[in-house]
């Protein structure tokens, strides 16, 4: 799989690291046990599109939220993530 990493171009997967599900929020700090529970442990196993976390490490080292089918790995669109390391490149 290729990732089109938006500062560095076309990139190989190994170049990055999985995060997760791009979904979940964290919960506030008075938010209760069962809103901690829900966010740590109840991820959805989604086929088809879903929005992703990935690092890439191997490259600008930015967060990235990929847009990914789970069962083609086609890739619809990638973004930087607010305030992950974007500001670093080409400073």
């Amino acid at each position: 799989m290729r990732i089109p990493c938006p500062y560095c171009g076309v990139r190989d997967v190994q170049e990055f690291t999985y995060l997760g599900d791009a979904k979940p929020q964290r919960p506030t700090a008075d938010a209760g046990e069962d809103a901690v529970y829900e966010y740590v442990y109840l991820r959805d196993n989604v086929a088809g599109a879903m929005s992703e976390h990935w690092y890439h490490g191997g490259g600008c080292r930015a967060w990235l939220k990929v847009t990914r089918n789970t069962l083609t790995h086609e890739i619809s669109a990638v973004e930087p993530t607010a305030g992950a390391g974007a500001a670093k490149v080409g400073a």
